[in-house]
This record gives C-alpha cells, structure tokens and sequence, in this order.
C-alpha cells in the first residue's frame, strides 16, 4: 500500500502533531524517521493536550502502530518519561504497538553536555539549538562511534558503554571547554535501567515496515523540524542535523520511492522560527508581538518565545518544490483573524535585483529583502468553521493566493487548537 509522508514547510512548529493527529485516522502504522526529542509535537483531545517529542503523534489512536526508525537518535531518559506520561493518560504502551529500531542512535547525558557547551563557546555566533545532544549524536553516527539503540537489549554490557562514552565526552568537557566533568557512575546506571525499560521495544523495524506495507497496511511517516532546517537543504549551519525533508523518510525508514504517493506540507498562515539564522520577513513591532501572543508561539520543547513575522511565499514555494507536495495544510489561520490587512512575501529584493527564487547560499538569504503583497483582512472570529464556505472573503482569497503562490493546492485549513477546528478543501 501507498506510504503519506507529512513535513514542514517552514522552519519547524507549524503544527505538524496536530495534522499527524489527523491523518492517523486514516492510517494503521506511523513512523517518526528523523530527529529526536528537539522536536516538540501537541495533540489536543478535549480537556487532554499530549506533547509528545519522541512517540509518533498517532499514539493516541487506539490500534495504531508506532515506530521509532532508524534515522532517529533517542535519549533512553527522555522515551522511558514520555512512555511513562502516555501511560498515566491511559494510553497503551505495550511493545506490541511500539516499535524501536535497533538502528536507531542513542543520545547520551554526555552528548547534551557536549551539545550545551559547544553553544556557549560559540557566543554570539550561537545557532540556537534545542541543546537536546542531537548534534554530538548525529556527529557520533557519522564518525562511527555512536551507540545504537540494539545495544539495549543487553542493559549490563549497555551501562558499561555508556560509561566509556561519558568518559569520553568529560576528556572533552574538562580539556577543550574547562568545564566540570558529568557524574559518569550514576549516570551510566541511569542509563542501563533505562535499557531494561526499552529492551522490549527494539526490534528490526525496517522489515517491519515492509512486511506491513506488503500487507496493506496505510503507512504515515512524520517528520521533525521543517524543510528550511534540513541539514542539506536549508540554511547551513542554522539547520538540524537529520533531513527533514522527503528524502529522510526514505533513509530514515529504510522504505522504498516507489512507496510514497502522498507528500503533505505544512505550514503556518504566518512564519515563525526558534533559534538564530535567518528570517527574511520577521516582524520587530507590535503587529510581530501581537502574533506571538494570539499564536501562543513559545517552544514546545525550550519554551523559547518564537520570532513572528509574514508568510514568506517564496520559502514556501521552494520547499512545495523540493519535497513534491502533493498538497498543503495551512495552520492557525484563526491567528491572523482581527487584522485590517494581512501581507506575503512574493520576492525578495537585494544589491543583485529582485528574483523569486530563494537564495540557497546563506550569507546570499542574508541580504535579502521581502517583496509583499497586500491583502485585505477579516475581522471574523472563523474558530467555528467546518466548510470552506463558512471562512469571510477575505479569509477564503488568502488560501486561494497561498495555493497561487506556493503552487500546490490547500486541502486542510485548522482554525484553532482543538481536535475537530479544522476546514476540509478536499475530501
């Protein structure tokens, strides 16, 4: 059967949990394949709200099949908690329905103190990460020192590794920082406690996700960040260090092309983004305040208040382009409700003209200057509609001049937070 892959449009937290929420009811299995507890994911259920940074979003689904791939790094601490929060919500746990992939990486304390004191020796040059160690273990991997989650499955020898690689890391935190080592003993066996927990779950899970898409079964895969963070499609060095564009769910996943016909993008009816790096239409005034504060735009994982500004058009186009969407959802247009008129970036002007094209070279995004149309706004509160017809005018020519502009057709539009606040374009 036919594989969805759901991806953000923009630079992460455009709402991807609660579309994966709801692309889950359309699915059996779903599978994480990139990133790691950076990511931050809310689903809303009534009086529940479940933030979830590891788990795929469909584990609230009752009956759907979770994967963790391989192109993941997890923090054995962090999944033992979150399992932990979903059980307590009475959600089903069990290795049965929740799968780890024995290729998966490991981050261990020693990576986030690493990860922690390379950000702060950077100064004012910092890139903003999450400082959740997913940089030192994706640098792991690539070097071939990294520790795979199938060492787990022996928890003993597992603690005894994690040791050695703490010790290593402290070489570092005390030679090339100055700074205090971390306490190796207790947190190696914190570690291989954690392993016993997980042992269960690991299991070769890209056969796994052969066998059942050979079977039938609707496969959706979720991605992390966004397409203008991809390692190497975005702008270097403000990105991640996985793909979170379309290729990753193919490496991350160990998944054929041949599998995926669906690409959905997502993206906010506004942009924002956490962390340095570039942002061509960020806002520094109050209309800028004023989405923060209606878009409730802190961090899921950090709590850092996110920078706030304009669609940006032609960053939306480029990531249509290189992922292939299929179609598009467009997050918290309910936001932008209020304003007497709302902007997009169409082009960017810099010393070399204009062009509507986004440049690939950083210190090229740099320089550039937001070209806008204007548009005019509503003043409806639209949290109640359910068709494409219930939006005001004006709402309903903004998604027309999104699909325009980003050249991919809109099939879902969210109007709040809520499970249900959602208009359908497409059936």
């Amino acid at each position: 059967m036919p594989a969805t892959v759901l991806i953000g449009a923009q630079w992460g937290d455009e709402g991807k949990g609660r579309i994966a929420d709801w692309l889950a009811r359309q699915s059996d299995v779903m599978a994480r394949y990139a990133g790691g507890d950076n990511a931050g994911h809310t689903v809303i259920i009534g009086e529940r709200e479940f933030k979830l940074h590891l788990v795929p979003s469909g584990v609230v689904h009752p009956g759907l099949r979770c994967i963790l791939g391989s192109g993941m790094v997890i923090n054995p601490l962090r999944l033992v908690e979150e399992l932990d929060m979903l059980a307590a919500q009475g959600v089903d746990i069990s290795p049965q329905r929740i799968h780890l992939s024995a290729r998966a990486h490991l981050i261990t304390p020693g990576h986030l103190a690493l990860d922690g004191a390379a950000e702060r020796a950077r100064g004012g040059a910092s890139i903003g990460t999450t400082r959740r160690g997913i940089g030192p273990a994706y640098m792991d991997k690539a070097a071939r020192t990294g520790l795979l989650a199938g060492e787990m499955r022996d928890p003993g020898t597992f603690a005894a590794q994690v040791k050695a690689a703490l010790e290593r890391a402290n070489a570092v935190l005390s030679g090339q920082y100055g700074l205090e080592p971390v306490d190796v003993e207790s947190l190696a066996q914190a570690c291989g406690d954690a392993a016993a927990r997980l042992a269960p779950y690991v299991t070769d899970t890209t056969t796994l996700l052969l066998d059942l898409l050979d079977a039938g079964q609707r496969l959706l895969c979720e991605g992390a960040q966004g397409t203008l963070l991809d390692l190497d499609h975005g702008h270097y060095p403000y990105v991640t260090s996985s793909s979170a564009t379309v290729g990753g769910a193919l490496t991350g996943l160990g998944i054929a092309p041949q599998h995926i016909t669906r690409v959905v993008g997502v993206a906010k009816a506004y942009c924002t983004r956490v962390g340095n790096g570039p942002f061509p239409t960020e806002l520094f005034d109050a209309t800028g305040e004023r989405l923060r504060a209606a878009g409730h735009e802190f961090g899921t994982t950090t709590g850092r208040p996110r920078r706030c500004g304009w669609l940006d058009a032609v960053a939306l186009r480029y990531a249509a382009r290189v992922n292939g969407f299929t179609e598009l959802v467009v997050t918290k247009l309910d936001v932008l409700s209020g304003l007497d008129t709302v902007q997009i970036a169409v082009a960017y002007e810099s010393d070399g003209g204009r062009t509507a094209a986004m440049p690939v070279f950083t210190p090229d995004f740099e320089r550039v200057r937001p070209v806008y149309e204007t548009l005019p706004g509503w003043a409806e509160d639209i949290s109640a509609a359910r068709r494409f017809d219930d939006l005001p005018p004006n709402a309903r020519r903004y998604i027309r001049r999104i699909e325009e502009l980003g050249g991919v057709p809109v099939s879902l539009v969210s109007v709040g937070p809520e499970r249900e606040q959602a208009v359908r374009l497409v059936d």
